[in-house]
């Protein structure tokens, strides 16, 4: 017999999978992908060095830096040092990425508006009640 939690887990991964390419599709036919611009949502509070990047989006520093090459190419990332230590590169979102990825912040916020929207009162209660603990998963 399952236990509650790998039901759970597997009935949550699938939601979640739905919701992910939901947000995806805003994003779609754009020439900066779904995780690029998940990379520069990880800047938009600052610099950051390319090792914790790497970490974060679960990735090898190479493959952090092909993704870090494309945007700095497009003009939407900088990289740069830190005064406190030589050795370590960090990036940092430019102007253009920055209004980039806030345009991408309201189209995705917009389209989930428009499906909450369909739900009863009642959903979007339950959802909202849910979110401090989907949360805590995080």
């Amino acid at each position: 017999m399952r236990d509650d939690s790998e039901t759970l887990a597997e009935q949550l991964s699938v939601v979640l999978r739905h919701v992910v390419l939901l947000l995806r599709r805003t994003v779609a036919g754009q020439p900066v992908t779904s995780q690029q611009y998940a990379v520069l949502g990880s800047l938009k509070h600052g610099p950051r060095r390319m090792t914790e990047l790497a970490e974060e989006h679960a990735v090898q520093l190479p493959t952090m830096t092909v993704q870090i090459n494309r945007l700095e190419e497009a003009g939407l990332v900088a990289r740069g040092g830190d005064p406190a230590d030589a050795r370590v590169r960090t990036v940092e979102l430019t102007g253009e990425g920055r209004t980039r990825l806030l345009a991408v912040q309201r189209a995705r916020i917009a389209h989930l508006a428009h499906e909450l929207a369909a739900l009863t009162p009642d959903e979007r209660a339950a959802l909202a009640a849910a979110l401090p603990v989907l949360a805590k998963l995080g």
